[in-house]
């Protein structure tokens, strides 16, 4: 059983001390590729450090919604660069965050239109965001894959949270759902519920760590050898094989990253 963790901010100091003791960890859980995500240029040029670094380390780089600063010439030119590396597989986290609210919505759009726009001129995957600003995000992501006529970019709405309607459309605008640890959570009946609705073949399970630890690590700081704790409630929630949903998220990541092996 091979497992991958498609969201895990490994560059965050929050694991400097122990980083490489966290990495042994999640391959003797069989997991065997991650992909750090930046949230802004400072940590995308992490983010892919930790590429160089590792070998089951994949970057993704971009400007997470709550940065709060805009995007100019040459903070773009910096994202081409730095997309252009063949450890980066994909452009994120981009997206919508009216939750907390930091950036004027206006703004977050706007650089999340520019964003999509330079996955596509580099035929890059997205990681999107998307927190209270489903159908905004889903819209602008209708909008944009309207405008490219072919056969639109893939992408993943991560750490899902939204209601079944948007699943469905997210689906159908050929977009995986990313699942977290929040899957295991008493309060988390609603999110349980669509995911028992979802086709293995539009799931991909992920950490977010260090944030959203699983049960039974609740309250701890989240690595990736939890993913299999994710990898485990959705198995029990749709009645099948862990190893099914292991080896069905693996190539479901597999096949939006690019990765031949």
């Amino acid at each position: 059983m091979l497992l991958t963790d498609t969201h895990c901010h490994l560059d965050f100091q929050i694991f400097d001390q122990d980083r490489h003791q966290i990495l042994e960890r999640a391959a003797q859980h069989k997991v065997t590729r991650i992909i750090n995500p930046g949230t802004n240029i400072e940590t995308s040029k992490a983010a892919l450090q930790m590429a160089n670094q590792f070998t089951s380390v994949s970057a993704a780089v971009g400007i997470h919604p709550n940065e709060d600063f805009d995007l100019d010439k040459s903070t773009m030119q910096q994202l081409r660069i730095l997309s252009s590396h063949p450890n980066v597989v994909a452009i994120g986290e981009i997206g919508l965050d009216y939750f907390r609210n930091i950036t004027p919505p206006d703004k977050q759009k706007h650089r999340f239109r520019i964003q999509l726009d330079l996955a596509s001129e580099l035929g890059l995957p997205v990681i999107v965001h998307c927190r209270d600003a489903y159908e905004d995000t889903i819209n602008i992501i209708s909008e944009w894959q309207s405008s490219m006529g072919a056969k639109p970019n893939p992408g993943v709405f991560h750490s899902f949270s939204g209601l079944k309607k948007h699943a469905n459309t997210i689906i159908e605008k050929g977009f995986y759902i990313g699942v977290t640890g929040s899957i295991t959570f008493n309060k988390s009946d609603n999110l349980r519920d669509i995911v028992a609705g979802l086709p293995l073949t539009q799931i991909l399970i992920e950490t977010d760590a260090p944030f959203l630890s699983p049960q039974p690590n609740r309250g701890k700081r989240n690595e990736p050898a939890f993913v299999r704790w994710v990898s485990d409630k959705i198995a029990e929630i749709k009645s099948v094989a862990v190893n099914e949903v292991a080896s069905s998220s693996t190539q479901n990541a597999k096949m939006l990253f690019g990765w031949n092996n």
